[in-house]
Parts: structure tokens; sequence; C-alpha cells
């Protein structure tokens, strides 16, 4: 009885859950390329293959067993090995395995065809944000890296949520309609999967390796994906925005783009009010995932800055480690990664937040200093 009533309640409650859902999608993603329309087809194709077999074979189980089952008189037949069964039940579905295999095989040469393409971008995974790297001679030296904008109100519920929540970003991807956009994928630190679904893409980033993937968007639109590999603490953090625009809107975008990169390591002096103010949104940004907006961290992983040695320490450490990182360990390098204004806005902030209150601040031409003493 007791399991009678507890499936009677499972039942009441996927009712009810069915009826909330004011949409269900049980289908692929409507793609904006050619080649994801081919490979929503070549699904559906298969989908259909497998339905038709699957009534065949249940109906004549079906039949079977109610036409000839004990209750009418039905007694079992000696049945012993038939040649001419054991070649009908190899050949139908060899037949049928060839007859899918033909448009699966069409469709994933089209897929893995690179060649010829019009845009080269370099993307690279980091934890936990994506770079991209234009590597076309149009496109040359037009490299950003893309991070989630979602602040951490939205996340702790402080904030009502965006209607793009946690697939949203500062720098999106940008490529042109009508032109066959090849993507090469790696990654700096663990295994990454650049996935948007309606470009039909999905591809692991993985380090020390190259993969090559493609897409050519038909229609002016803004397509969003995540990271789909189980890729650390801030996994759920690695939004992918894509903006196809005209071929008008994208020559004007890469013009920007390259004044953009001209002006990047160009510095000015900022007050200590501004380097706050900036350091603050800069962290936020970059270091909160890991070392938390109160400065708390998550020990022993991510450890805490406020009262630390390094935020309180030499100046010239806490630099080193904040461009360097700490091999090892999850502290990536920023040094490529943000400007040394940014840099030194929030090296600034970590030595004064939370209570360090250390009162001294750092320059942006002091990092670029630094950087050239190395090297860099």
């Amino acid at each position: 009885m007791e399991i009678v009533t507890r499936i009677i309640q499972l039942t009441v409650l996927a009712c009810i859950s069915v009826s909330t859902h004011s949409a269900w999608e049980l289908n692929m993603t409507k793609s904006a390329t050619a080649i994801g329309r081919e490979i929503h087809g070549l699904h559906m194709t298969i989908f259909y293959v497998c339905v038709a077999i699957a009534i065949v074979v249940f109906g004549i189980m079906l039949y079977s067993i109610i036409r000839h089952r004990k209750s009418l008189g039905a007694t079992a037949k000696p049945f012993h090995e038939s040649t001419v069964v054991e070649i009908i039940w190899t050949t139908i579905p060899l037949i049928i395995l060839v007859v899918m295999a033909i448009p699966a095989t069409q469709t994933l040469i089209a897929m893995y065809d690179t060649e010829t393409s019009d845009i080269d971008i370099k993307v690279t995974g980091y934890q936990w944000k994506w770079r991209y790297e234009y590597l076309s001679e149009q496109e040359q030296g037009i490299d950003f890296f893309s991070t989630l904008t979602t602040s951490q109100d939205q996340m702790i519920g402080l904030e009502t949520k965006s209607e793009n929540y946690l697939l949203e970003v500062d720098n999106a991807v940008v490529i042109p309609i009508n032109k066959k956009v090849r993507f090469l994928f790696t990654a700096q630190d663990v295994i990454h999967s650049w996935w948007v679904p309606e470009l039909a893409v999905k591809k692991d980033a993985i380090p020390g390796f190259i993969n090559e993937s493609w897409t050519k968007v038909e229609k002016v639109g803004t397509y969003r994906g995540q990271c789909a590999e189980l890729c650390g603490q801030g996994h759920g953090y690695m939004p992918i925005v894509v903006k196809a625009v005209s071929a008008e809107d994208y020559q004007a975008w890469v013009k920007e783009q390259k004044s953009k990169q001209l002006n990047a390591n160009k510095v000015e002096e900022l007050t200590m009010e501004q380097l706050m103010a900036q350091g603050k949104a800069s962290y936020d940004k970059n270091c909160a995932a890991c070392h938390q907006v109160s400065g708390l961290g998550i020990p022993p992983v991510f450890p805490a800055l406020k009262d630390s040695p390094i935020a309180l320490g030499d100046m010239e450490k806490h630099i080193d480690i904040v461009v360097n990182g700490q091999p090892g360990t999850a502290m990536a390098a920023f040094g490529e990664q943000l400007t040394p204004t940014e840099i030194a806005a929030i090296i600034t902030y970590e030595r004064n937040a939370w209570g360090n209150n250390k009162g001294d601040s750092i320059q942006g031409a002091e990092i670029v200093s630094f950087k050239q003493a190395q090297g860099q």
C-alpha cells in the first residue's frame, strides 16, 4: 500500500512539473547556418529511421505475444537454425546501416572541411574566460579576452537576474555574415569546450593541441553559448557571445579594435580614488570568482587576500604574482590578460580593501617598467 501511495505521489508531482513548463525544447537548437540545418536534417532522418524500426520490431513482438498467447491454446513450436532467416536478419540491418551511412558521411565531411576560410580566429580557453586572436591578414593584431559581466550581486540574489544571466560578456566575438570563419581551439590550463548551439559548433579546447571547426552565419544576430566541459570551480562562468554583423559593420568594428589595440598599453596617472574605483571593478570581474568579493578566498585552494602576506607585503612580489601567476596553482598570469592600468588598479585595490589599509599605490607606468625588465 505504501508503494502504491508513493507511486501516486510521484505521478502527481510529475504532472505538476509538466504543467509548469511554458515550452518543451525537445529537439536540437535551430541553427543560423546551412551546416547546422544539414546536421539537424541528418539527425531527424536517423531519428525517423529508428522510429520506423521500433514500430516494426515492437509491432511484430506485440502481435506475436497477443496472437500466440497460451490462453488461446498456442504451443511452442520446435525451432532450430535456419540459414534463410539468418541471411535475412543480417542483410536487412546491413542495408539500413548503409542507407544511414551515406548522408551521415556526407555531413561529416562537410563539418570537417575547414579549408578556404575567409577569417581565422584562434580561441584559447583559460580558467575562466576566453581569449580570441584574429589571425587573418586584414584583422592581424586584434587580440582580446572575453569575460563574464554578470554581477556578483545577481549571483547571490541581491539584484534581479538579467535576461541573459551568466550569458553576457564584456567583449563579444564579432564576425561578418556570409563569410566562412575557421576557429582554432586550444587551452592554456585545463580542457575546455567551446559550444554555441545556434552556430552548430562544439569543440574541445585542449592544452597543447589545436582543434578546428568552422561556421558561416547567414543572418545578423547575437548567438550565445557556454563552456561545455567541466573545467573547475568557475566552469559556469565561461559564456560565449558571438555577434554576426553586416560586412560594413564588421569593417567598422575591425577599425575600432585596431585603434583600441594601439592604445591598450598607453597609461595615465590616476589618483588614489580612481585606482580604487577601477581596481574594484576589475577585481570583481577577474578575481572575485576565486578570491571572493570579500577577499576571503576559498581556502586552501584559493587563499584569502584580506590580511594576506602578498597584499600586505613587498610590492614587487605582489606585482610579480599578478603579472606572472603562480606555477603549480590555479593563480593565472594576468600580464597578457589585462592592461597595465588595470593591473595597477587591482594591486592598489587589494592592498587597501577589506581593512588591509596598506596606504600605498602603484601606477600603470610601473607595471610597464616591470614587464620590460622581464623582457615581456
